[in-house]
């Protein structure tokens, strides 16, 4: 399976920077604290977060294309009259569902992940273990019925004469959770304070184009993985021009888990 494209992602990711920073908004962080951000991607939402005053901050990925990328971002530029200590968080390449820390965080923050993580059981045993006592997670994530539309038409696209040879096979990759199961999974793993909700985040983009470069590099990366080159293009044509005839058109039904909680106090 194919990484990342870092340097794509790092241009079409405006949905995730602008639900990050909604969920980055809720972290208010203190002075002194240790903040993990997880899944950090190509490091846009890192680099902002790292220039709170007097705090720490790990941007942790899996994807070494995307922590590539977010290395370059956040040098310092010659000139700069801004240190390198004072705004480049430290990277790390880890799996979220295994966190190489114990007791380490104040807070966990992560947007637009966790989906991408099939066992929650084992990631919220894995945050648990990485924070302080009485440590927070403030995350967000896909939800039950994230981009159900699109997901539906790819399936009936997939299952055609034309395609279906090429998925024999499959099986999905994302894992989009809903309110009740995630409070359960939170409170075994050890968190109180819990506070999970799911809202409607529809995105429309402007041209056919432009969504049907983001779809094919966030949405369906694994899909088209699994087509020959030459297949891809009519692949995704077909896609677009359905999301064409939609109302609002080219809009993705995106759905987002907020999730909030604290690690209970020994």
């Amino acid at each position: 399976m194919s990484d990342w494209d870092g340097g794509k992602y790092h241009r079409i990711s405006d949905p995730q920077l602008a639900w990050g920073r909604a969920v980055a908004a809720r972290l208010m962080p203190s002075e002194g604290e240790r903040i993990l951000d997880l899944g950090c991607g190509t490091g846009r939402l890192t680099a902002e977060i790292a220039q709170m005053a007097g705090i720490i901050v790990i941007g942790l990925d899996y994807s070494a294309a995307m922590l590539e990328q977010a290395r370059r971002q956040t040098k310092v530029r010659p000139g700069s009259n801004t240190s390198a200590t004072t705004l480049r968080p430290f990277y790390v390449r880890a799996d979220g569902a295994a966190l190489p820390f114990v007791s380490a965080f104040d807070a966990i923050f992560s947007a637009a992940v966790f989906h991408w993580i099939p066992d929650h059981d084992r990631l919220f045993r894995s945050v648990r273990e990485a924070l302080k006592s009485g440590g927070r997670l403030i995350a967000q994530c896909g939800g039950a019925g994230n981009l159900d539309r699109l997901y539906g038409r790819t399936r009936a696209l997939m299952n055609s004469t034309e395609y279906r040879d090429h998925f024999v096979g499959w099986t999905n990759f994302n894992h989009f959770e809903d309110v009740a199961d995630t409070e359960q999974r939170l409170r075994r793993a050890g968190f109180d304070e819990i506070d999970v909700s799911l809202v409607s985040s529809p995105v429309t983009f402007d041209t056919p184009a432009a969504f049907g470069e983001f779809v094919a590099a966030v949405c369906l990366r694994h899909h088209l993985d699994r087509l020959p080159v030459t297949a891809r293009e009519g692949f995704m044509t077909r896609i677009t021009d359905q999301a064409r005839r939609d109302d609002p058109p080219l809009t993705l039904d995106y759905w987002r888990l907020n999730i909030a909680a604290r690690k209970a106090r020994a």
